[in-house]
């Protein structure tokens, strides 16, 4: 299997494949797992059915890049094929010692009357790519339904290791809780990550702690939240609370606002891990959606569903959390960019994979852009408002997200491919992720500005993997 994305050499349907995303060369793909940077390769796994466009089976994809561009794919790394992972080799996470690598995953079981069980697993490599289970490492805990999985594992400064899981308590809410180990194989049980409940749905999936100098943040992505105002607009939602981790592991939060990581339609389950640059970089599944707007999607027929998101470095400054694309993504820049004018109000793609880079002086009154007769993104001055919006492949109705800035707008930076969109706002202090799905005869950008005057630059680059 090894080589570029096999999708777009095997695919009859080329008009929704993807070219710089990673994609499943079959079947269905969701969660990142086990990223890592392992002697100077980044490894990316993925949850991934090889069988079919369905959640089952889930065996871990695997690539890996020298540069976060190139992806050369190679065959799963962990299989479904042991008693206590036969049902899914579910989400985990990567880290090294002694040279080794260590991959923690949730093995899922499923029994009469479709019990659950899950069991928290290991499995280790000399190279990154020949594993060796090593089997469960400890009991289920108690006062946790078996909804207890995901665990996501790092070292702290005084060299402990610790393990967070995505849980839900018997009474069915949702929770972090905690283990530490001296050595990645025996571990001891902490209880909940948090030191006080929070009332945020029934299930929280794919932990995650971000450790930044100015603070610490906890990101999970919870299950069962209502809807308010433009926020919790998904089936399930991710995002973070902001706080400290203490020397004991454990998080204190500094308020109960969770505050969303994408406001889009499809972003869901983001890992983290740190490069020998010393970056924090973000992978994220765009793919959550409805099991019948799931079902819709028009690449299954092609037999294929779902990607990753590009590459994030994500910072933390002045009490403001940014998600910008990785700088090695320029390399994928051809030519010059194309300028847009004042006076053009239709641009014509050159192809399907754009980098669109907007500037403004100062903050605009209006702006409005469409994408493909398919997509609009728009900016309301009066209430800072960005709104993103798309037709739904399902139902054939527009449908959208919306976020309002906490200041003015100064830049937008589109990452476009044939049916997905990534789209950064101010330096990525708000990101908008979202599957679209057009028709081939609509390859324009289309610009409509309230105020023909308004101080801009645009600037369209086609990107190409070579």
């Amino acid at each position: 299997m090894k080589g570029r994305n096999h999708l777009s050499s095997q695919s009859e349907a080329k008009k929704h494949q993807l070219s710089y995303h990673i994609v499943p060369p079959k079947g269905l793909l969701n969660d990142p797992n086990g990223l890592i940077q392992y002697k100077g390769v980044y490894h990316v796994f993925f949850q991934w059915n090889q069988h079919g466009t369905v959640h089952q089976s889930k065996s871990w994809g695997h690539v890996t890049s020298t540069d976060l561009v190139h992806w050369e794919y190679h065959e799963a790394a962990l299989e479904p094929n042991d008693w206590y992972d036969k049902d899914g080799v579910y989400s985990g996470s990567a880290v090294t010692k002694d040279d080794t690598l260590y991959l923690f995953y949730t093995g899922n079981v499923r029994g009469v009357n479709d019990s659950r069980e899950s069991y928290q697993c290991l499995a280790v490599s000399k190279d990154g790519f020949h594993f060796e289970k090593e089997g469960p490492l400890f009991e289920h805990p108690k006062g946790y339904t078996r909804h207890v999985r995901d665990p996501k594992v790092w070292q702290g400064e005084n060299g402990l290791w610790y393990m967070i899981l995505g849980a839900q308590r018997e009474d069915l809410t949702g929770d972090t809780i905690l283990y530490t180990s001296e050595d990645l194989l025996d571990w001891t049980f902490k209880g909940s990550l948090l030191e006080k409940k929070l009332p945020l749905g029934y299930m929280w999936e794919c932990p995650d702690v971000l450790q930044f100098k100015e603070k610490d943040l906890f990101v999970f992505s919870p299950q069962g939240l209502e809807p308010e105002g433009n926020k919790f607009q998904n089936i399930y939602q991710t995002g973070y609370l902001t706080g400290q981790l203490t020397p004991t592991g454990q998080f204190v939060s500094e308020n109960e606002e969770f505050v969303e990581l994408d406001r889009g339609f499809e972003f869901y389950a983001p890992q983290s891990f740190t490069d020998q640059k010393n970056r924090v970089i973000s992978f994220g599944w765009v793919g959550v959606m409805e099991p019948e707007v799931e079902a819709a999607v028009p690449t299954i027929k092609d037999g294929w569903v779902h990607a990753l998101t590009i590459p994030r470095e994500l910072t933390y400054q002045n009490g403001v959390l940014k998600q910008q694309p990785v700088e090695e993504l320029a390399a994928m820049r051809t030519g010059t960019p194309q300028k847009v004018e004042a006076e053009d109000s239709i641009v014509e793609l050159t192809s399907l994979q754009q980098e669109v880079i907007i500037n403004w002086k100062e903050d605009p009154k209006a702006f409005s852009m469409g994408i493909r007769d398919n997509v609009e993104i728009s900016y309301d001055q009066e209430t800072r408002t960005v709104t993103v919006s798309r037709i739904n492949w399902l139902t054939n109705e527009r449908e959208k997200r919306a976020v309002q800035l906490k200041k003015e707008l100064k830049n937008m930076r589109l990452f476009l491919e044939s049916s997905l969109i990534e789209l950064f706002v101010n330096d990525g202090e708000e990101v908008f992720t979202l599957r679209y799905f057009a028709e081939d005869k609509d390859d324009q950008l289309s610009f409509s500005l309230a105020d023909k005057n308004e101080q801009r630059e645009i600037s369209v680059y086609e990107l190409t993997v070579q």
